[in-house]
């Protein structure tokens, strides 16, 4: 009698942790809150933001080879929605003038 196949079980070397998306979200938003103070205007905020924005994608992506893909992915999260309040902002301001605010 021949036992039935099992397919092998695949585990990746090197997992994402819930704790470690978390701690990159909290980093890169305090970096991104901080960048984007630096902005008086509107025109400032949106400035300082995708600045803070690309060095944070930057320091993800060399994350994501050398380090951690977890803290990559908190702070490729917390980028894209400080990008999102960024253009929501932009879009709000656009609506009450009239005109475009940039």
């Amino acid at each position: 009698m021949t036992q039935p196949r099992t397919r092998p079980t695949l585990r990746e070397p090197h997992p994402v942790r819930p704790w470690a998306v978390v701690a990159g979200a909290l980093a890169a938003g305090v970096w991104l809150l901080s960048f984007g103070m630096f902005g008086v205007t509107l025109g400032g905020y949106v400035g300082w933001t995708l600045l803070a924005g690309l060095l944070a994608w930057a320091a993800a992506l060399a994350l994501i080879r050398y380090g951690d893909r977890g803290v990559a992915t908190g702070v490729s999260a917390a980028t894209g929605v400080a990008w999102t309040a960024a253009a929501l902002s932009v879009i709000a301001e656009w609506i009450r003038r009239g005109a475009w605010p940039l």
